[in-house]
């Protein structure tokens, strides 16, 4: 087993209200699982919302025999915010219906997801399908960044960020909502549409 790890972080693909991908989300997947296939994948983790698992199952197709995993501890919840009064007015704003209850339980979450997939431990190629959040919050921990700044980063459906895992070493962000593996049409879902406008989506 290697000592270096990839890891693989991906927003779901794109969904419709009732929480199942739409027909450009099953797009923005199978396009995935192509571009993944070249990879020695060694399983696929998902979140247990239908949009993940979804995504997943999509993926997978173009992994034959690389298991498929389910782990609440990648799902979507709001992760920690030490102290939501002293963020931003926006954010502050956003955060507003959050309950202590909710925010114990992203923390507890957030803490279990970077124990159980950050680090060398485990294979050396492994995507996580997860949702927008708990991305923000794994690129959050690889810069060391302080505990809120996960909020701010957006991720786009089925954008890859990769983040390298080595020994004695800083874990390094490789790449974030690298999206080249889907045409113009289906990039930068998932973002407000001033961003998309951005872009020229």
């Amino acid at each position: 087993m290697t000592a270096h790890r990839f890891l693989y972080l991906v927003r779901h693909g794109d969904a419709v209200d009732d929480g199942d991908l739409s027909d450009a989300g099953r797009e923005q997947a199978t396009l995935l699982g192509r571009r993944l296939a070249r990879l020695p994948i060694a399983a696929v983790h998902h979140g247990p919302l239908p949009r993940a698992a979804q995504t997943a199952a999509l993926i997978a197709d173009h992994l034959p025999g690389v298991p498929v995993r389910s782990a609440e501890e990648v799902g979507d919840y709001v992760p920690p915010v030490p102290d939501p009064a002293a963020l931003p007015e926006p954010y502050a704003r956003f955060l507003l219906d959050v309950t202590p209850a909710e925010y114990k339980r992203g923390a507890d979450l957030a803490a279990a997801a970077i124990a159980r997939h950050a680090g060398t431990e485990g294979r050396s190629h492994e995507p996580i399908v997860t949702h927008s959040f708990t991305v923000a919050w794994f690129v959050r921990h690889s810069l060391d960044a302080p505990a809120a700044r996960w909020l701010g980063l957006n991720a786009a459906n089925t954008g890859l960020t990769t983040i390298l895992y080595r020994p004695e070493r800083p874990p390094a962000l490789v790449a974030f909502n690298d999206l080249s593996h889907l045409p113009e049409r289906l990039r930068w879902t998932g973002f407000a549409p001033e961003v998309r406008a951005a872009f020229g989506a």
